[in-house]
């Protein structure tokens, strides 16, 4: 959900390198002085020749009109993007960027959602707040990462509304201890805030797959299954599992003619795609399976090609 990931996505679909299906965003868009704009203070005041490096590596873009929203939507799709991801309020992996700020404008916002949809897709937003989530909401966009600040009248709206929530249980502050003290400080709001989202999810039912947010660590990435583990604080093995396949599966398809893999995921049927792991045990009774794929994930498939196969002979 933002990055500069066209590449390797191009460079695993032509089977160059084995990996993951990838629905990309392309750039993340913020605003000036949003989360993802990760300017040193040097390179201010922002002119129209100069290219930040996040800029330049394509990890974000910044945007602080309709107009230019318009515009770094459309590249994004121009290169490949399945959906669009713009932050609407602040988040803790940028140093500058207070927690509790709104940025992008309605209109702003509608601009991306409306170029979205002249191309058959959708717009997701970074929110944590109640005042991001329902400006987002407002402003036609689908999807919203994270919520973790999310108050019952919000979870509310989203319910009424349809919106989507793609999110992930973060239960320890402990990740963000390369952080400053500022961050650490916004990381434990985040923290303290899960359960009661978690709790609105239950109460609303509130649509809502399952992400990892996990940035710059490949040993947090090898630890992504812990993220289902944890969801079992407040769904059931069965809940949590059906949360990362099949829901994920319904997200993902949102992307209606802009998905790059047409089928169906999430799901073991006739005609499905073929992504299949054979675990070794049964993870609705040990659902702690999941979180040592390296040992417990006996087979891994992937559209019909066995990538991992270490079954006893």
């Amino acid at each position: 959900m933002g990055g500069p990931v066209f590449a390797l996505k191009r460079a695993i679909d032509e089977g160059i390198i084995p990996g993951p299906r990838i629905y990309p965003s392309g750039a993340v868009i913020t605003t000036t002085g949003g989360h993802g704009d990760f300017r040193e203070l040097w390179e201010l005041p922002r002119t129209p020749d100069a290219m930040s490096r996040v800029e330049q590596l394509g990890g974000s873009v910044i945007a602080d009109s309709p107009d230019e929203v318009r515009k770094r939507t459309r590249e994004q799709l121009m290169q490949g993007a399945s959906q669009i991801k713009l932050t609407a309020g602040g988040g803790v992996a940028s140093p500058l960027t207070p927690l509790d700020i709104t940025t992008f404008t309605e209109p702003e916002i509608r601009a991306a959602v409306e170029a979205a949809a002249g191309w058959g897709t959708y717009v997701a937003t970074h929110a944590y707040t109640p005042n991001a989530i329902q400006r987002s909401i407002a402003a036609g966009v689908k999807v919203i990462e994270h919520g973790h600040l999310m108050d019952e009248t919000t979870a509310r709206l989203m319910a009424d509304k349809g919106i989507w929530l793609s999110t992930q249980p973060f239960v320890d502050p402990g990740g963000a201890a390369m952080l400053s003290p500022a961050q650490q400080a916004q990381m434990r709001q985040i923290v303290d805030g899960t359960n009661s989202m978690y709790g609105f999810v239950k109460k609303y039912k509130i649509k809502t797959g399952f992400g990892t947010d996990i940035l710059f660590s490949k040993a947090w990435a090898e630890r992504q299954g812990q993220g289902v583990v944890d969801l079992t604080r407040w769904f059931t093995p069965a809940e949590a599992l059906t949360m990362a396949t099949s829901t994920n599966g319904e997200l993902l398809a949102l992307s209606g003619p802009r998905n790059p893999y047409p089928g169906k995921l999430g799901v073991v049927e006739e005609g499905a795609l073929a992504d299949l792991l054979l675990v070794d045990g049964n993870p609705l009774q040990d659902i702690s399976l999941v979180a040592d794929p390296s040992n417990k994930f006996l087979v891994i498939m992937k559209d019909g090609v066995v990538y991992k196969d270490i079954v006893p002979k």
